[in-house]
């Protein structure tokens, strides 16, 4: 289906790709089209809702500037999917809550990280020198770090919020392996340290803005460049914490399951991360607030919530979504109105056939606080075609 809304009273247009849009959600698109070095036009996905400044599931094309708080807190935030040799008649309910339960154990989720003598440094190395050069020119950086500073152990770790480990199926019954997670604590710390001293900059320039967290970085300037070797360094980290996840998440189910082999369908992707790309005639900072790269031929992964179905997907190459696609379902409502509405009976109901937790503590992940997964992509069809279609029968939430 096609673009549902264009805005276009600011400085550039918005294109949305839904109508189930709220007024604070278009009013933070407007503020961030007004925006001197905005490229062409906005994109909304069709999963959009309010954000911290910038809008969850926006594409942000800019020159000469990058706005951090749009990149987010969770820099590198993403998903991997791979696909398993067994089927789903190599599954019964007693090894999967055996295979829970070694998720569970093996890979730290919340707050908590890997114990010194578990701490996987190797993965972790080459992150080392490199964190160090930064801390040096921002000695500041390490009291930021706080808690984080053993950031190492939390490399192959889930972390707390909408993370997930799931086991799936997919429509011919195979079997796949898929999970969510980003940068963890080190990659919050350095996100919240530049945001702020975007603000400070804005500040000492006297700059207006209509959203004090779209502030930027102009390229050239004292920060710019450090901001841009911080996020690279935080989006490398959460791409190989996904990689040292899965691995540890492969072990555990080969204690309980038949012997497989990972087949070729394996799927590491961003959705929170700014990257320089070329889009109508520029080379530009393109910012994926809750999105995916969607170019002729990505693959990529769109889940949606704790019951519901998840996609894999391989890219159309639209234009005008800057090659983009939504990165989920996209939330319909708050997490502290998700728990006011909802009970733990709802979350049983909701959550049936899946193995997870079924608590007071996940009732603000309960699928009816999300977006309907098939609208939302049937209102992208232009940006993506279905290659598998997933359903978890385990999901072990963060």
């Amino acid at each position: 289906m096609p673009i549902k809304q264009v805005l276009t009273e600011q400085r550039v247009p918005v294109k949305i790709w839904t109508d189930d849009i709220d007024d604070k959600s278009k009013q933070q698109l407007i503020n961030i089209a007004s925006l001197p070095f905005i490229h062409h036009h906005v994109a909304a996905m069709p999963d959009v809702h309010v954000g911290i400044g910038a809008t969850i599931g926006s594409v942000i094309a800019t020159q000469k500037a990058i706005i951090p708080a749009a990149v987010g807190v969770d820099i590198g935030c993403g998903m991997l999917a791979c696909r398993l040799s067994i089927t789903a008649n190599d599954l019964d309910e007693k090894s999967l809550g055996k295979v829970f339960d070694q998720i569970t154990r093996d890979v730290p989720v919340g707050r908590a990280q890997h114990a010194d003598d578990q701490a996987l440094v190797t993965a972790a190395k080459p992150f080392e020198s490199r964190l160090d050069v930064m801390t040096q020119k921002h000695p500041q950086l390490l009291k930021a770090f706080g808690k984080f500073s053993k950031w190492v152990n939390q490399m192959g770790t889930l972390g707390g919020g909408n993370h997930f480990i799931e086991v799936c199926l997919d429509e011919s019954n195979q079997v796949w392996v898929m999970l969510h997670s980003g940068s963890r604590g080190i990659g919050n710390a350095l996100a919240d340290y530049f945001i702020h001293l975007a603000r400070r900059d804005m500040e000492s320039w006297m700059i207006q803005l209509p959203d004090r967290d779209l502030a930027y970085f102009p390229e050239g300037t004292e920060h710019f460049a450090d901001y841009v070797e911080a996020v690279t360094w935080a989006q490398e980290y959460a791409m190989q914490n996904r990689r040292e996840m899965v691995d540890l998440v492969l072990a555990g189910l080969k204690r309980h399951l038949p012997a497989f082999e990972v087949t070729s369908e394996v799927v590491n992707c961003h959705h929170n991360y700014v990257a320089v790309e070329h889009h109508y005639d520029a080379n530009v900072w393109v910012t994926r607030k809750g999105a995916i790269r969607a170019r002729d031929g990505d693959l990529g992964i769109i889940p949606g919530s704790m019951g519901a179905k998840s996609y894999i997907v391989r890219g159309k190459g639209n234009p005008e979504s800057f090659t983009s696609c939504a990165h989920g379902a996209g939330r319909r409502m708050s997490r502290t109105a998700a728990e006011k509405l909802f009970s733990e009976d709802d979350l049983v109901r909701q959550t049936e056939g899946v193995i997870c937790r079924k608590d007071k503590g996940v009732v603000d992940e309960i699928p009816g606080a999300y977006k309907d997964i098939d609208t939302v992509m049937a209102n992208q069809a232009d940006l993506v075609d279905v290659l598998y279609t997933l359903k978890q029968v385990v999901c072990v939430k963060g």
